[in-house]
């Protein structure tokens, strides 16, 4: 697919807020003073204000550089830094500073690492929850290449949910993920499922899939175990990334909602602003929440 210097004019429900308020301010001050990253200012999240301003965020692990360069990313790419032992613990502390009742964690993708980054994985999630039993976690984790025995160290920590986006339908996976594969997704997503983990995945719209296409992935979900799913629209970050071919009106993303419960899903959350971690609170199994 060629790319195209193109932007479309962005329509009027895909206005966002600009980000202010008391909550807003703490947790910027907070993630600035810990030295974090966040994957809603490296990925330009249009729901920042919103979670932000209620007092969460989603904290971005193992440094803000991605070995992998998907075109339709804003992460930077390129030779990551070596791996932070220390930040588990300010991670945790952010968390407990923040007095999150759930927290969700993300990371880079670190090809550059022999365990791709799992065992930070591990430690963060089990540093949080030793500093704050009580919070929830949800862990957006990228495909460790498939390899079983590193998502076994994420399913070991003991998140309440896990999550990995297949991002797009099969089609169009090729020229939109730099090196995961969408079979080797659903492998992830079914590993991940067999161990009575709730998993959820999300996709973007608006870069040439048909609605077909869509339903067909919800199918490749279900059938590998996937209960939570998130859909939202795919906005272009700057000229060099994949065009947006089409804005998915409020209406489509409706249907798919209705589609996606009579499918099985337990929950869908479906809307031109959601991203994975839209509403993630609501994702946690009932026994789990406070």
């Amino acid at each position: 697919m060629e790319n195209s210097n193109t932007i479309l004019r962005k329509p009027d429900w895909l206005k966002i807020k600009v980000p202010s308020g008391k909550e807003y301010i703490s947790v910027k001050e907070i993630v600035a003073r810990k030295n974090l990253h966040t994957i809603c200012t490296s990925g330009h999240c249009p729901n920042m204000h919103e979670c932000w301003g209620r007092g969460t965020a989603t904290l971005m692990i193992l440094g803000d550089i991605c070995t992998r360069a998907c075109s339709f990313c804003n992460v930077a790419t390129g030779r990551p830094l070596p791996a932070d032992l220390g930040e588990p613990l300010r991670v945790a502390e952010s968390v407990k500073s923040m007095n999150l009742k759930h927290a969700v964690l993300t990371s880079v993708d670190r090809d550059d690492l022999k365990d791709g980054g799992a065992e930070i994985w591990a430690m963060t999630i089990r540093k949080i929850k030793e500093l704050s039993p009580e919070t929830t976690i949800e862990t957006l984790i990228p495909d460790f290449d498939g390899r079983e025995e590193l998502i076994q160290k994420v399913i070991d920590a003991g998140p309440e949910v896990i999550s990995h986006n297949l991002e797009t339908v099969k089609r169009i996976t090729p020229w939109t993920r730099s090196r995961a594969k969408y079979d080797r997704s659903l492998s992830v997503l079914k590993y991940i499922a067999a161990s009575g983990t709730v998993t959820k995945s999300g996709i973007m719209l608006g870069i040439g899939e048909t609605p077909e296409e869509v339903y067909e992935l919800m199918d490749d979900l279900r059938a590998v175990g996937v209960s939570v799913l998130t859909i939202g629209q795919y906005l272009q970050p700057t000229k060099k990334h994949l065009p947006v071919k089409e804005f998915i009106k409020p209406e489509q993303f409706e249907l798919y909602h209705k589609v996606g419960i009579e499918k099985g899903f337990d929950f869908v959350e479906s809307g031109p602003l959601v991203r994975s971690s839209y509403h993630a609170e609501k994702h946690v199994p009932q026994k789990k929440k406070l």
